[in-house]
């Protein structure tokens, strides 16, 4: 795992020059931090942390004042396209296509611009016309499941099914992989598992060049860039996983591939944009497999202690408490 001050540095060579320095000259406190770099043609270069946008003056200061900051402009925009493409964008076809592009580290790019659809209007040919970019820093924090692991499995050699809820930018990617490390490595309370992984975002294990650049255990395998409803087959069919996990579940498909898995025996871990039980429960595709009781155990992600915080552990069934915070 990389410490903050070289992980900040080594995605700063993605952008262009003129960025790179004046984000080198920011103070080392937001360095830290840092969760998003934004770059829009024609508006201020802007970073996004701890639950609030600032932007960066040439001088590098953080300020709030529009007039104070530094304008990104389309040379800026192209030239760190350049970077991270490393000169060769048609290499990059596939993921331009999905909109985003992971580079080393396992840091994604998203990418705003015009989207360009083949002759018949159904699939997308690729952006181009780029207006905007937004850099999301993946930040690897080991350890963050160690006391929760505990109450997500039913005895030594199983688990519950899982669902991570969580509002955007809580922290539920980089806890998802935490627990795959830990189910992966095996813990106290529990062998090792074999994990399945549908990384169909490249987030979790960061995939660059064939190899995985975030450590998610001993015992997973990795499917990148796969739709998640493609990949849960896949796995099931080819892997024979104990657990299956995937990010951020939500349509038809994705609900039809899971119920599956678990006719097949295989349990899931599984996350999901929310608040609440209550304000997913009732969405077309996944009411059914909560009022089922598929789900044994639902982690509830907020910021109210800062990002990652987790709020509660619900059993499935009587959706009380199975911990208490600062239980461990």
């Amino acid at each position: 795992m990389l410490k903050e001050s070289i992980l900040f540095d080594h995605v700063l060579e993605y952008l262009s020059e003129d960025i790179r320095t004046i984000l080198l000259k920011m103070p080392k406190i937001y360095k830290e931090d840092i969760e998003e770099i934004r770059l829009r043609n024609g508006c201020p270069l802007n970073i996004y942390l701890r639950g609030q946008d600032y932007f960066i003056s040439k001088s590098g200061k953080v300020v709030n004042d529009i007039k104070d900051s530094f304008i990104v402009n389309k040379e800026h925009i192209n030239n760190t396209f350049q970077l991270i493409t490393n000169h060769s964008v048609y290499a990059f076809t596939e993921e331009i296509k999905r909109g985003f592009i992971t580079i080393s580290g396992g840091h994604r790019v998203g990418i705003g611009g015009k989207v360009i659809y083949d002759s018949r209007g159904l699939g997308i040919e690729g952006i181009r016309d780029i207006t905007s970019l937004n850099i999301r820093i993946a930040r690897e924090k080991m350890g963050i499941s160690d006391d929760i692991i505990k109450y997500l499995l039913e005895g030594y050699d199983s688990i519950h099914n899982t669902l991570i809820i969580s509002p955007p930018q809580c922290g539920k990617t980089t806890l998802l992989r935490d627990i795959i490390r830990n189910l992966s490595d095996g813990n106290k309370w529990s062998r090792g598992f074999k994990v399945g992984l549908v990384d169909e975002r490249s987030e979790i294990a960061g995939t660059y060049a064939g190899k995985n650049q975030k450590y998610i255990g001993i015992r997973t395998d990795v499917l990148d860039a796969c739709l998640k409803s493609h990949g849960i087959m896949m796995l099931v069919r080819a892997m024979s996983p104990d657990i299956i996990a995937v990010d951020e579940i939500g349509g038809l498909s994705d609900i039809e591939a899971i119920a599956e898995g678990i006719r097949a025996g295989i349990k899931f871990i599984a996350t999901v944009h929310g608040y609440s039980v209550y304000d997913v429960k009732d969405r077309a595709y996944l009411k059914e497999l909560i009022n089922e009781g598929i789900f044994g155990r639902y982690i509830i992600l907020d910021r109210s202690q800062g990002v990652g915080t987790i709020s509660k552990i619900l059993d499935g069934e009587s959706f009380e408490e199975v911990n208490r915070r600062g239980e461990t």
